[in-house]
């Protein structure tokens, strides 16, 4: 038979996910598994989301909608980016996509083509590569180091820039590092990106798990060149504990949304009728109190982990993950990779957490602290014990 697509076949799965259905596997199967993996909210759906949920269908909102989304979640999506972000678009430069899973997608194939390449900064959420490879570019992994808290800085971004490089990926706060980048970093950034005429891929889904002063800063705020040349993805998924409703956005230039509409045509249309109304009552209800109460659990697993002897971590300062080095249990000062680590931790304790070679980075792992504050206690605690014991 003839081959398959080198497109499809150069994909890797996600590693999370697939760890995730294993720890639910081990739980259906009656072990007691404690999931420090996910990145899944554990508060409830904003009610008010719920109810125009049902009202929609009550209503009979079974219909197609404009591909881009409907004219009210795109004003709403526009009046949040006014508001939140201090950018002004235009409706036509906002398009609802199932997630912001396919928003960076659209984004990828609408300004890749084959053989260009796209900086990726590691440590790295593991979809950026794989969706930029799926669209036929090249990703081009920037390491960044502790001492830029696993940041990209300019002079690392400006060592991987080659005449084809076309974009960069910004995730900001990070997945998995929970690093936030400050307006002075996204401006010394943002000088190279000018110079060298790239295009920026900003991810905010995180935006709003945010434990520092002021807020996140968003590179297109920088000014009308910068606004011109960057995506920015957000979606309803973190902040609102809305995972599985899959509605993410995209805002970016007319010419650059115009096509990623012309692709989501072709594709997946419309995001669910009954999800846009959710998403819109999501936005005007936004769980600020639950988003609040993460800023005590980042401090308090912080602690904890930054406890146990030989573990390295900068402190969390977005999202809802820990990223530790845990290298010196490594190579020489006992297992072999952060894979070994995370198999045997899950095997002796019931806990799982992800190794670092998922995002890039082999010396660390990944803990999620949005499971229940108790779950992420106990499955710490059990983590030191088995550090202990090595």
């Amino acid at each position: 038979m003839k081959d398959l697509s080198p497109h499809a076949l150069a994909i890797r799965p996600s590693p999370t996910l697939a760890l995730n259905a294993q720890l639910k596997a081990r739980a259906e199967a009656g072990e007691r598994v404690l999931n420090l993996c996910v990145g899944e909210p554990d508060f409830p759906m904003p009610a008010l989301a719920a109810r125009m949920a049902i009202q929609a269908i009550e209503d009979g909102e079974s219909r197609y909608t404009d591909v881009a989304g409907t004219l009210a979640l795109r004003e709403r999506i526009r009046r949040k980016l006014r508001e939140e972000n201090d950018l002004d678009y235009g409706t036509d430069q906002i398009v609802a996509s199932t997630g912001a899973k396919q928003a960076l997608y659209n984004a990828f194939f609408v300004l890749c083509g084959e053989g260009d390449e796209v900086v990726v900064p590691a440590p790295y959420w593991v979809t950026y590569p794989e969706q930029v490879r799926a669209v036929g570019a090249t990703p081009v992994i920037a390491t960044a180091g502790r001492d830029s808290e696993y940041k990209l800085t300019p002079a690392l971004l400006e060592r991987h820039v080659t005449p084809r490089t076309k974009a960069v990926v910004l995730n900001n706060p990070g997945n998995p590092t929970g690093t936030t980048y400050t307006r002075g970093e996204l401006e010394a950034i943002a000088e190279v990106v000018l110079r060298h005429d790239l295009y920026v891929v900003e991810d905010l889904i995180y935006e709003h798990f945010h434990y520092g002063e002021g807020k996140v800063e968003s590179i297109a705020a920088l000014g009308t060149p910068l606004r011109d040349r960057t995506i920015l993805i957000n979606g309803v998924s973190k902040s609102c504990g809305m995972t599985g409703w899959r509605v993410g956005y995209s805002a970016a230039p007319v010419r650059i949304s115009a096509l990623m509409k012309r692709l989501q045509s072709q594709s997946t249309s419309n995001v669910t009728a009954v999800a846009q109304r959710a998403a819109i009552g999501a936005m005007d209800d936004v769980p600020w109190t639950a988003l609040a109460a993460y800023r005590e659990r980042s401090e308090s697993a912080y602690q904890q982990l930054t406890a146990i002897d030989g573990v390295d971590c900068p402190p969390p300062t977005g999202a809802f993950y820990l990223f530790p080095d845990i290298s010196r249990f490594l190579g020489d000062g006992g297992l072999a990779t952060s894979d070994e680590f995370c198999t045997l931790l899950l095997e002796h304790t019931g806990v799982g957490i992800v190794p670092g070679t998922a995002f890039g980075s082999p010396g660390n792992v990944r803990i999620s602290y949005a499971a229940a504050p108790g779950v992420v206690a106990e499955g710490l605690e059990l983590l030191q014990k088995f550090v202990v014991s090595l």
